[in-house]
């Protein structure tokens, strides 16, 4: 019986890996401001009054989305060894790097109060100012993919595939890009991301806060 791999041999494998890059698409970050003064990152469960006057659709204001994704992905062994770089877009066209040392508060209402200080103030530091955790960045998302990457869109409307057999299909002489949504309805398509290789290739049809989680395991393995 062959011996389980130790965790030096699983971090030294990961180490060997090409950085995985994943953009967070279509997030949903718009603030808010209140009749106290404070800003607050609209969403629907704290609003539904306020859209409702406003026409807005609460099912399009899910920044716990992101927020789910962004702990999944944080947490991960690849992230770990320094094998995993994050971008956001928001449905506004806002776009956002993600530090990798950047630690996602596990509480919403404390990542909201993140997401309102980095759209009002452009960066968010660390706590003793050398490095900066996230930064909103130039677009296109392009402009910082590495060169000859092949990319994966997932979507409702692609082909199902389980985390196994999608990393059986990943190239192992080109960087790797993943498109993931970050919203409650839609999908990613080919018009938004005409980079993706084919928006057939995705992996799963449910919501990408419980999709980020198979897809980084897996990718450790």
């Amino acid at each position: 019986m062959a011996e389980p791999e130790s965790s030096h041999d699983v971090t030294e494998s990961l180490r060997n890996k090409e950085v995985i890059t994943v953009v967070l698409d279509k997030a949903s970050l718009e603030t808010v401001k209140m009749k106290s003064g404070q800003y607050c990152l609209l969403n629907c469960d704290d609003h539904q009054a306020m859209m409702k006057k406003s026409g807005k659709n609460p099912a399009d204001y899910r920044p716990d989305i992101l927020h789910q994704e962004l702990l999944a992905l944080l947490d991960s062994p690849l992230n770990k060894v320094g094998k995993l770089k994050v971008y956001i877009r928001s449905s506004s066209n806002v776009l956002i790097e993600v530090n990798a040392k950047c630690r996602i508060p596990r509480t919403y209402k404390r990542f909201a109060g993140l997401m309102v200080q980095l759209l009002h103030k452009l960066k968010v530091r660390s706590a003793d100012g050398k490095a900066t955790l996230l930064k909103v960045i130039k677009n296109p998302v392009t402009r910082y993919l590495p060169a000859g990457f092949k990319c994966y869109g997932f979507s409702v409307q692609g082909t199902l595939y389980n985390p196994n057999a999608l990393a059986c299909t990943l190239p192992d002489d080109k960087p790797v890009v993943f498109v993931l949504g970050a919203m409650a309805a839609g999908h990613i398509t080919v018009q938004d991301h005409p980079y993706v290789s084919a928006a057939r290739e995705a992996m799963m049809t449910l919501k990408l806060a419980t999709t980020c989680v198979p897809v980084s395991a897996t990718l450790s393995d």
